[in-house]
């Protein structure tokens, strides 16, 4: 599936404008690219950094095929964007990564058998479409367990925990008739993830795995190196190629991994940058957004070789308002407005010689 390379001075388009948005522009104004973002939001943090904003939503076919005209490459910073939307444009411009990436990461159940279907280890899960098949699964897997949407679920939501068998009725509840997956808990030592990056030509890069501390269903801090063998790391960057490979992928991608005592276990894939993957802006040459930049552009990849140790936290809410303060560590702001409780609004990253 190889490609002709973009010049610099290229048009990439980007469906949504949130802060992986944002990162995205800025790594390729490095390289001499022009952004065009397409975002439904009034004043999304990506539109302070880009040439040029179309503001509408994702089922005006007219406006998506205007903005597909304006641009050579078209990417996406998050894994919701309607398949309707990328099915309107991608006649015009092509569409990196591809529409089977989207669709599968889309829908969980969909990902936990492509998963299966590719030889890689996930969770017991099973299909839950209502009460009665909710106790069937509940049959199958046991408690305690965790109840998911099948999509549009992030960051902790569109979930429900399943301790035992009496919580079943309230966490159905709680899904509001959506179709769900059940999916069995998973005892693991940590949870790690590997960002990773395709080219047109079928070249695999990968950063080392970082491990990943959550609160509240949101991730917290990103540390690297992991504190897992070296096998195990090498293990984690085996699956990730597997999965980009599958999919005949282009540009990044993020898999989040549980390590146990038998062996690796997949819990999902995000086909974009990923949070987890922020660390690499301050401990690499080249960075997940920049490495996305160069795949979906058919630049050849950067190495992933870090210079550093690193952690990355998050900063949600009013932990931004200290950021002014935080010395000794590499602050991101996304210059986002209203810093609500849980939302992201920037991280700071802390970086040390490596070990």
């Amino acid at each position: 599936m190889a490609f002709e390379p973009l010049p610099s001075g290229s048009r990439i388009g980007i469906l949504g404008g949130g802060q992986l948005g944002r990162m995205l522009a800025l790594a390729a104004a490095r390289l001499g690219m022009r952004c065009h973002v397409y975002e439904p939001a009034a004043d999304p943090c990506a539109a302070h950094v880009v040439e040029r904003v179309t503001r509408a939503e994702y089922d005006d076919v007219a406006a998506l095929r205007a903005f597909a005209n304006s641009v050579d490459v078209i990417t996406y910073e998050f894994e919701n964007v309607p398949l309707a939307a990328i099915d309107a444009i991608a006649d015009i411009a092509p569409v990196r990564p591809g529409r089977r990436a989207l669709e599968t990461a889309q829908d969980r159940l969909a990902e936990k058998d492509f998963l299966r279907a590719t030889g890689l280890a996930t969770a017991p899960y099973a299909l839950v479409e209502d009460a009665a098949t909710l106790d069937d699964a509940l049959a199958e897997i046991g408690a305690p367990s965790i109840l998911k949407t099948r999509r549009l679920g992030y960051d902790g939501k569109g979930q429900a925990r399943i301790m035992a068998l009496p919580d079943a009725a309230a966490a159905w509840k709680s899904m509001s008739g959506a179709p769900s997956v059940l999916e069995g808990f998973i005892d693991f030592k940590c949870e790690i993830s590997v960002i990773a990056a395709r080219g047109g030509d079928g070249s695999v890069v990968a950063f080392d795995p970082g491990e990943n501390v959550h609160m509240d269903g949101i991730l917290h801090t990103t540390t690297v190196p992991a504190a897992i063998k070296a096998s195990t790391a090498q293990d984690a960057v085996l699956i990730a190629g597997r999965i980009l490979n599958a999919l005949d992928y282009v540009g990044v991608i993020g898999v989040e991994l549980f390590v146990t005592r038998g062996g690796l276990v997949v819990n999902e894939f995000a086909p974009r940058v990923h949070n987890s993957g922020h660390w690499t802006q301050d401990s690499c040459l080249i960075d997940q957004f920049e490495q996305h930049v160069r795949a979906i552009c058919g630049w050849p990849l950067g190495d992933g070789a870090r210079h550093s140790d690193a952690v990355m936290t998050n900063l949600l809410g009013d932990d931004i308002l200290g950021a002014a303060d935080m010395r000794g560590t590499a602050v991101h702001v996304y210059g986002k407005p209203d810093p609500r409780p849980g939302r992201k609004m920037g991280h700071a990253t802390l970086i040390t010689p490596r070990g």
